[in-house]
């Protein structure tokens, strides 16, 4: 027993991808989900948000300045995220929210300051409109909460006098209707908002506000299952690359690929081979992938045909020069194995495959631009959701044809091992 064990170790101590399996990889998860999920409060602490003043009263504008002394928002309320440029109008705001610089535009109608008492029950007060982008589910509900907050802080001394006012109306414990009546905006305000698309909230207490879904109204599962075709997508795109990559490895060990780099294909020419037909089989695992997500789930594909095709080949490309890459970096098949489980898992979940990057902090946001799934899945979701023209992908086609470039240059770097063997 003493000798298996000995060798057990021996050989653990010997392989330094068994050893990363082991010991690396569960750490490095446990570090990647903790940055997200450790504290809440710093993932959610700040949420950018548009705010357009169509009322321009003197409740409007204390609303305002509540909103933006409000720890927990980032208020915009120019065009130009540093403060300069054009004053918010609902039609700028609602282009902020469409090209994804902020989830929220908090609009405070006209009429809003001739409305302002904290326990109004005027059913003809006008809605403060939240113009949001729906595929964050959390950013509409913690600015409905926050502002809900301010409305009753931005006027102290206006809730104090209808305090005292209700005191002596009232002289009294609530009568039974007075008592349902404080019952249903409490139900009112724990419930939140009942749909996704366009929903509204009337609180007997505090503001009346409604979220507008300016992105795709009445489809709210598009942003979902958008979202969740290209991450899980992606992620078995790299890991399908990287497996066939290591047909190189298997070519080496039959002697193959010696014959095959002695032909006038030469080294460049074996990659270029291997680079093109991983490139088809990508694109055609993605349109697979999204088909099914289309018959099934009724992901609009057919209307975004243009843009699916270009990103989809972006991808594939870019994820098959990666496979290649790590199939030259390693020595075996079970060595490729090894490091592309934990490359491809750590930038996965880095680059928002398992966990949609707009739920990250702001420091994790930008370090997972330095992963290839960020740039795939947000030229995706331009596609899809945000419905963006063509011309607008560029930045991430140019990063993923980059990537393929250098991913490609890299291997044949690396290649060069068998060249000299």
């Amino acid at each position: 027993m003493w000798s298996l064990f000995r060798i057990g170790w021996i050989n653990l101590k010997r392989d330094r991808v068994v050893q990363a399996l082991t010991f690396l990889l569960p750490v490095m998860f446990f570090s990647i989900f903790a940055l997200m999920f450790g504290n809440q409060r710093s993932v959610t602490s700040r949420v950018r948000v548009g705010l357009v003043d169509e009322d321009q009263s003197d409740y409007s504008r204390r609303l305002a300045s509540a909103l933006s002394a409000e720890g927990g928002l980032h208020v915009q309320t120019t065009t130009k995220t540093d403060g300069t440029g054009d004053t918010l109008t609902r039609q700028s705001g609602e282009a902020l929210v469409r090209q994804g610089t902020v989830p929220v535009t908090i609009v405070l109608p006209k009429g809003l300051g001739d409305h302002s008492h904290v326990f109004s029950t005027d059913a003809a007060a006008p809605k403060v409109q939240l113009l949001a982008d729906v595929s964050d589910p959390v950013a509409p509900q913690m600015v409905m909460g926050l502002l809900e907050k301010v409305s009753f802080t931005a006027m102290p001394e206006a809730l104090a006098a209808e305090g005292i006012g209700m005191f002596e109306r009232y002289g009294g414990p609530l009568t039974p209707a007075q008592q349902h009546s404080v019952d249903t905006w409490l139900s009112q305000t724990q419930s939140g908002v009942s749909s996704p698309a366009n929903s509204s909230r009337g609180a007997a207490v505090g503001l009346a506000t409604e979220v507008v879904n300016v992105m795709q109204p009445g489809k709210g599962d598009g942003a979902t299952v958008a979202f969740y075709a290209a991450g899980i997508g992606v992620m078995f795109l790299l890991f399908s690359c990287s497996g066939a990559g290591g047909a190189l490895l298997e070519e080496e060990e039959a002697g193959t690929l010696g014959r095959l780099i002695s032909s006038p294909l030469g080294m460049t020419g074996v990659l270029a081979g291997k680079w093109l037909f991983l490139t088809g089989v990508g694109v055609a695992q993605t349109v697979i992938m999204f088909t099914w997500a289309s018959l099934m789930f009724h992901l609009t594909l057919a209307g975004h045909l243009q843009g699916f095709a270009i990103m989809t080949v972006a991808t594939a490309a870019a994820a098959s020069a990666f496979g290649i890459l790590l199939a030259t970096m390693s020595r075996s098949r079970q060595q490729l194995s090894g490091i592309s489980t934990i490359v491809i898992l750590a930038m996965s979940a880095v680059g928002g495959s398992m966990f949609p990057r707009f739920l990250m902090s702001d420091t994790m946001q930008k370090i997972g631009l330095v992963t290839f799934n960020a740039w795939a899945l947000d030229g995706f979701q331009k596609v899809f959701w945000r419905q963006e023209p063509l011309s607008h992908l560029w930045p991430q086609v140019l990063v993923l044809s980059t990537l393929a470039a250098v991913f490609f240059a890299a291997a044949r770097m690396f290649a060069r091992r068998w060249e000299s063997q």
